[in-house]
């Protein structure tokens, strides 16, 4: 793994050599001769290792390495000094350093001190953006539906997926799942392997968003008693998923403009910049344009954020991944409650795919959720779905405030209507029904409806 090492050396032949070797390795090497020239440095510029010399021209090289290590605690320093001072080597480590070289030494011991330590670094990074995804709530939205809407959604995906560098912006309502097509945005990506790090952009006030998002040096405000990495340096190498980017602040905008276009930024308080190879992945369900109309979103970044465009469709666009999504959800709950995997009753469902569902994916988990605790893991039937769910179903032949219709004619509509729920089916109707499978063929003889259960059939390859 390459990485950014710094060199505190007094002496030329040393530090030149130092330098070379870890150059042929991929390591990109900066140079300090003086305590005070290492310190400007590390102000300025990120590192992920520290060979420190013990004995400067101007300083001696543990009060170099405090320094350091009040500055950023994660600091990761090797200190090289001669081997009759192995007390003060053991010092250092106390103090914070990570290992220690005896001088003189062979440079394969150099190399291998150098491999543990960066390992270590990249450890440490490891654990903390997986306590960070483990803080992140889980979505449920499972990637189900045949729809023509969701397969051009997952199409679309895709390929915007492969552009690895292309910042993305997916709109839509609220509860579509937004969150779960970003995240696999990122799952189908070159960047897959890497990092996959969530900031919600209107859950933090505005200072605690930037430290959040850029992380703080020490003392940059009242409460930053240490140095802090951010999100953004903690998604290196992977995707950062900012939601509701519409919340971000006017005075933030051009801070993450310049991190998107530049990949460059700083700590809040600091003045060195970070480098870091991150693909900018956001959302929103409002109306960026308008917002940029109104001067609350910068246009500049709107179309930098907008390379790769994604909307999501509503729900009631694809009513024939209701019932699909429905019964996921279901099996969802009963794992999770230990009940059985309920049915769900074909009036039900006729229901759930007239339903316009406002609230989206979200909404229809949160309803099956409900339901499946109310019917105890049986058959979930209409009593056991929200009031207007059952309210969206104008055409129902049921009610009797509808005077020009007669009871006859009431009975034939909503026999028709429970078959076509059945697919057909006309043991299942009788029974939604009430009646005995005999009645209901008798019934069926005298509507004429032979073509018509014929097409019921096809259509769920229903069994007569």
């Amino acid at each position: 793994m390459a990485e950014r090492i710094l060199i505190v050396e007094d002496d030329t032949t040393i530090r030149v050599t130092l330098r070379d070797v870890l150059q042929r390795q991929g390591h990109r090497v900066d140079l300090a001769e003086d305590g005070a020239g290492g310190l400007e440095l590390f102000r300025k510029r990120s590192y992920g290792l520290i060979l420190l010399d013990i004995h400067l021209p101007d300083m001696h090289g543990l009060d170099v390495l405090k320094l350091l290590r009040e500055s950023d605690p994660e600091a990761l320093v090797v200190v090289m000094t001669a081997y009759p001072e192995v007390r003060t080597a053991v010092d250092c480590v106390k103090a914070g350093a990570y290992d220690y070289l005896n001088k003189p030494f062979e440079l394969d011991d150099l190399k291998e001190i150098v491999r543990r330590a960066l390992e270590t670094r990249s450890l440490r990074l490891e654990v903390e953006r997986l306590r960070i995804q483990a803080a992140s709530p889980a979505t449920l939205e499972g990637m189900i539906g045949t729809s023509p809407a969701f397969m051009a959604l997952i199409e679309v995906t895709r390929r915007i997926a492969a552009a690895s560098r292309v910042p993305v912006l997916i709109r839509g309502e609220s509860g579509t799942g937004k969150e779960r097509i970003a995240q696999a945005i990122h799952n189908l990506s070159p960047r897959a392997a890497g990092p996959w790090v969530t900031l919600n952009c209107s859950a933090l006030a505005e200072g605690l968003l930037e430290s959040e998002m850029f992380g703080h040096e020490k003392g940059a405000f009242t409460d930053a008693k240490a140095a802090k990495r951010g999100l953004l340096e903690l998604a290196d190498g992977g995707t950062l998923f900012l939601d509701e980017i519409g919340d971000l602040s006017l005075a933030l905008q051009p801070k993450l403009l310049r991190a998107i276009e530049t990949q460059i930024f700083r700590r809040v308080g600091g003045q060195k910049e970070l480098q870091v190879d991150v693909r900018f992945v956001s959302a929103t369900n409002r109306d960026l344009m308008e917002m940029v109309k109104a001067g609350t979103f910068r246009e500049d970044l709107y179309y930098r954020l907008n390379v790769g465009s994604i909307e999501m469709p509503p729900l009631r666009s694809r009513s024939s991944d209701v019932l699909p999504l429905a019964r996921n959800f279901i099996g969802e709950g009963a794992r999770v409650m230990g009940m059985p995997n309920a049915e769900l009753d074909p009036i039900a469902c006729g229901l759930l795919e007239r339903y316009a569902w406002p609230g989206n994916i979200r909404e229809l988990r949160n309803v099956m959720e409900r339901a499946l605790i109310l019917s105890g893991g049986e058959t979930i039937r209409p009593v056991h779905l929200p009031k207007e769910v059952g309210a969206a179903d104008k055409g129902a032949p049921l009610s009797t405030d509808d005077e020009s219709l007669s009871l006859a004619e009431m009975e034939k509509r909503h026999i028709r209507r429970v078959l076509t729920a059945c697919h057909g089916n006309k043991t299942q109707a009788a029974r939604t029904l009430g009646i005995t499978r005999l009645t209901l063929r008798n019934k069926i003889a005298e509507y004429g409806w032979s073509d018509f259960l014929d097409k019921a059939e096809a259509a769920g390859n229903g069994s007569l």
